[in-house]
C-alpha cells in the first residue's frame, strides 16, 4: 500500500535517488536479465543501442544526431521504461517536488506548515516525460518561466514575491526525462539559457535570486543538415552534452524489410485480399538504398524509413483497387502495381539541381528501374555477365555450352513483337498476355520449378522489366499500361521519325 502522507513515507523506508541514477539501476537490472533495453528498434542492436546504454550508465545527458527517419524521438520515449513504475511527490506540487528533498516555495512551505501530515500523490512513469519541438518561436518563458502578472493580481502580491513565478516546462518537467527536438532550430540566445540547467541543475527566472536545483535526465535530437541550413548548436552548450550518439539508417535489406513489416499499417480485411510477395517487398525497400546513393537525391537530407513504409500501404492499395475495379476476390502486388509507389517517393525525397531538373517523377520512376535492376541478379543470372562471355574473342568450351537464357524472349521481341500490359487488367489476363512471349514461362520454370501460377506470372513480368532495365528490351510506360518491344527496332523507329520531322521541317522551310 502506498504512502499517503509524509510520515507514512518516511516509516516505509523510501529512499530519494536522481532520475540518472534511478534510469541507471534500472538498466543494470534488464542488462543482467538479458532484457530488451529498447524493443522494436530494429538495426541499431550493434551500434546505437550499446551507445545509448552506456551513455545512461555514465548518467550522461545525450543528443542523439542523425538524419530524418532514423527513430530519434522513438528512442527517448521508450527511456521512460528504464523509469521506477511510481515515485512520491508532494501533492499540487507544479514540478514534481520529491517530499525528501522539496525544492518549490510552494512545497517547502506546505511541508513546514502541515509536516508529517503533508499530503504525497504518486506519479507514474508515463507521466514523467516532456517533449519539446525546437522552432524559432520558442521563448525563454516556454522553457524556463517567467513572472506571471494575472497570478500576481489574483494573489494580491509583489511581483519580487516568488509564488508569481510561472514555471515553464523544463522546470514542469522535473525528476522527468525531457527532450528537445531539432536542437538547432532553437535561436542561439534561448539555447544559452540552458547552460545552468545543464551544468549545475538550476534555473533563472527574470531577476529572482533563484536556486532551484532540477533534476532532470535532458535527451536532444538534431540533423545534421542543420548545421548548415537553419542554425546550428551552440559550442558551449554541446559542450555540456555529455554523449553524442550518431544514428544511421538499416544498413541491410533484412533490417529494413522488418522496420516496414512493423510499421506499416494495412486494413484487416485487405491483409487477407491482397497478397504481397517477398519480391515485391525487396524491391520497395531498394528503392529507398537506391536513393540515398542517387546523384540527384540530396543526400544532407536523408531519405527516411517512411518511404518504404509509404510506399508498402500505397502498393497493397493499388492492387486492391485494381482487384476492386475488377471483382476479383483477391489478388497479388505486380511489378506493374509499382507505378501507383510513385507519390510516396517524390514526397519523400529531396532533390538536388540536376534532380529538379530531370523531374520528381522521372527520378521517382529510375529510382524503381534501378531497384529492379539491383535486384534481377539475386533472382535470374545477370545480363552483364552474359554479355562479358559473348564478347570475350576466345570463349572456353563451357562457355559457348551455356546458352544465354534469355535468347528466345530477346528474339521474340526483334521479331518485331510488342507487349501491352495495361495497369488495371485482371490477373487472369494479363497472365495470358504474359505466356504469349516466347520463352518467358520457360525461364522462369528453369529457375522457380516450384512456383505455381501467379508466382510464375509474377517472375514472368519481373524477368520483362529486369530485361529493360538492362536495355536488352525497350520499355516505356504510359498512362494507363506499360509496353515492352525490341530495343534496337524502337531505336530506329524514333530515329526515322526524328528524320522524317526534319524532312518536313526542310520542306516547310
Amino acid at each position: 500500500m502506498k504512502a499517503d502522507t509524509l510520515g507514512q513515507l518516511i516509516k516505509s523506508g523510501y529512499q530519494s535517488k536522481s532520475i540518472k541514477e534511478e534510469v541507471r539501476q534500472n538498466l543494470i537490472e534488464k542488462l543482467k536479465d538479458g532484457s530488451p533495453t529498447f524493443s522494436g528498434i530494429v538495426g541499431y542492436e550493434d551500434s546505437v543501442i550499446p551507445e545509448t546504454e552506456r551513455a545512461l550508465l555514465s548518467k550522461h545527458n545525450i543528443l542523439l544526431l542523425g538524419l530524418r527517419g532514423q527513430a530519434k524521438t522513438r528512442m527517448a520515449r521508450q527511456m521512460t521504461d528504464l523509469l521506477d513504475e511510481y515515485i512520491p511527490i508532494v501533492a499540487g506540487s507544479e514540478i514534481n517536488d520529491d517530499p525528501l528533498a522539496p525544492v518549490s516555495k510552494y512545497a517547502v512551505d506546505l511541508i513546514a506548515a502541515k509536516g508529517d501530515d503533508t499530503p504525497i500523490e504518486w506519479l507514474h512513469r508515463s507521466q514523467r516525460y516532456g517533449e519539446k519541438l525546437a522552432t524559432p518561436d520558442v521563448s525563454v518563458a516556454d522553457l524556463i518561466g517567467d513572472i506571471d502578472p494575472i497570478k500576481a493580481a489574483n494573489l494580491k502580491l509583489s511581483f519580487a514575491d516568488e509564488r508569481v513565478l510561472h514555471y515553464g516546462i523544463i522546470p514542469r518537467s522535473n525528476r522527468s526525462i525531457f527532450v528537445i527536438n531539432e536542437l538547432p532550430d532553437l535561436q542561439a540566445r534561448i539555447q544559452v539559457s540552458l547552460f545552468n540547467i545543464l551544468e549545475e541543475g538550476d534555473i533563472q527566472i527574470r531577476g529572482f535570486k533563484l536556486r532551484m536545483p532540477l533534476d532532470i535526465l535532458f535527451v536532444f535530437t538534431a540533423n545534421p543538415e542543420d548545421y548548415t541550413n537553419r542554425g546550428s548548436i551552440v559550442t558551449p552548450l554541446k559542450d555540456r552534452i555529455q554523449s553524442q550518439i550518431l544514428t544511421h539508417y538499416p544498413k541491410s535489406l533484412e533490417h529494413a524489410l522488418e522496420i516496414t513489416e512493423q510499421e506499416a499499417v494495412l486494413h484487416e480485411d485487405v491483409v487477407d485480399k491482397v497478397l504481397i510477395s517477398d519480391l515485391i517487398k525487396r524491391l520497395i525497400e531498394q528503392v529507398a538504398f537506391e536513393a540515398r546513393s542517387s546523384e540527384f537525391v540530396d543526400k544532407k537530407s536523408g531519405v527516411s524509413a517512411r518511404l518504404t513504409i509509404s510506399a508498402r500501404e500505397n502498393a497493397v492499395s493499388a492492387a486492391e483497387r485494381r482487384a476492386l475495379i475488377n471483382g476479383e476476390k483477391s489478388t497479388l502486388i505486380w511489378l506493374s502495381d509499382l507505378a501507383g509507389i510513385i507519390p510516396s517517393i517524390t514526397g519523400k525525397v529531396e532533390l538536388v539541381y540536376e534532380g529538379e531538373q530531370e523531374g520528381p517523377y522521372q527520378v521517382a520512376m529510375n529510382l524503381v528501374d534501378k531497384a529492379i535492376r539491383s535486384q534481377f541478379v539475386q533472382y535470374f543470372p545477370d545480363p552483364d555477365q552474359l554479355k562479358k562471355r559473348r564478347n570475350t574473342s576466345k570463349p572456353s568450351a563451357q562457355q559457348k555450352a551455356e546458352e544465354n537464357p534469355y535468347r528466345p524472349i530477346i528474339s521474340w521481341f526483334d521479331k518485331g513483337n510488342h507487349l501491352n500490359l495495361p495497369f488495371n487488367t485482371k490477373d487472369e489476363h494479363k497472365l495470358q498476355l504474359l505466356y504469349s512471349v516466347d520463352g518467358l514461362h520457360a525461364l522462369v520454370k528453369k529457375y522457380f520449378s516450384g512456383a505455381n501460377e501467379l508466382q510464375a506470372g509474377l517472375l514472368m513480368e519481373f524477368v520483362l522489366h529486369g530485361l529493360a532495365s538492362y536495355s536488352l528490351i525497350n520499355k516505356q510506360f504510359f498512362e494507363n499500361k506499360v509496353e515492352f518491344k525490341d530495343l534496337f527496332g524502337s531505336m530506329l523507329t524514333n530515329n526515322f521519325l526524328q528524320e522524317d520531322d526534319e524532312m518536313n521541317f526542310d520542306e516547310e522551310a
